[in-house]
């Protein structure tokens, strides 16, 4: 007698992205014990693409309408959907990255009518490099991974032990190797099967919670998601000028750099990013300038449309 067909279901989840005060925030679900990312099933009857299902979605979770999309990635993993108790159909999920230029609307009311903006470094405070490197790295998490990553395997150590050091050497950036800020989701995967986040013992991977929490957990495998999200737009801003996705229609190239900063997690020197805008040929002056409280008034620049038929690649190649 052939097995049972085992029902899927495909999920679509949005990570939103909007900064206020130089700080990234993430809309989160309405109703929902953990944090999650608005999150619906897709039908392929009321459907006619994935986008437009997760478009939907969103806007019936939150009222906000959507401008820029991209998907990111399939999630397949079993049991990270769903807590290892529960039973029935695999959910596959498709997560999506959407930017949005403001939490907050116009006037003055909230740009989502339901869910809540959090800080996304408050998922993974670890990736917020502005004020330096954080100290809990060196105090709790190297310390917790090395000692994962001695862990004996039986048979298979001499296989395992070697990845599980190069992995860690090269998320995290140890022994000469530079930290590379787009490695967030493999700095995620590492904490999860080390059992050092909420989520691996939510879905039965840890056999006990971990002793210091890290970070906020999240529904289902949605830090992962959120992680993706990070990992994809720190990379891409070097290559896109999706950066102004977030911007205002103009700006100073100090609120510019702050976003970038925001987005990256790294500080960087004010006279070389200056250089790279200007080399880059990506904004031009307004004519205009803001009145600061100190100083002299800050000119005011807006993104040149014109460069995305100059060249393939027109982004900030920010190091």
């Amino acid at each position: 007698m052939p097995p049972a067909a085992t029902a899927v279901e495909i999920g679509l989840s949005a990570a939103i992205v909007a900064v206020m005060e130089n700080e990234p925030l993430i809309l989160c679900a309405p109703g929902s014990a953990l944090d999650g990312l608005p999150f619906g099933p897709f039908d392929p009857l009321a459907h006619r693409t994935l986008e437009t299902g997760l478009r939907a979605s969103v806007s019936e979770q939150t009222r906000l309408k959507l401008g820029y999309v991209e998907q990111l990635y399939t999630f397949g993993d079993r049991g990270r959907h769903k807590i290892s108790t529960q039973d029935g159909s695999h959910v596959v999920s498709v997560g999506y990255l959407a930017l949005t230029r403001a939490a907050i609307a116009e006037d003055g009311s909230a740009a989502a009518q339901t869910g809540h903006w959090r800080k996304w470094y408050s998922f993974l405070p670890w990736e917020d490099w502005r004020g330096g490197k954080p100290a809990f790295i060196d105090e709790t998490i190297l310390p917790a991974l090395k000692r994962w990553a001695a862990e004996k395997h039986g048979e298979l150590q001499a296989q395992r032990l070697l990845p599980r050091l190069t992995r860690l050497k090269l998320a995290f950036g140890l022994d000469g190797i530079s930290w590379d800020e787009e490695r967030v989701l493999e700095r995620y995967e590492l904490l999860y099967e080390a059992g050092l986040v909420e989520e691996a013992y939510n879905d039965g991977n840890a056999p006990c919670p971990p002793p210091v929490p890290l970070g906020r957990p999240m529904a289902f495998d949605h830090r992962r998601i959120l992680a993706t999200a990070i990992a994809r737009l720190r990379g891409k801003l070097k290559y896109r000028p999706v950066i102004f996705e977030l911007m205002p229609a103009s700006f100073t190239l100090t609120a510019l750099q702050d976003m970038v900063e925001a987005i990256s997690g790294r500080h960087l020197h004010k006279q070389n990013f200056r250089r790279l805008v200007e080399s880059s040929n990506l904004v031009e002056p307004t004519g205009a300038t803001l009145t600061q409280i100190r100083g002299r008034p800050a000119a005011l620049y807006r993104f040149r449309h014109e460069v995305l038929g100059e060249r393939p690649a027109p982004g900030l190649r920010v190091r």
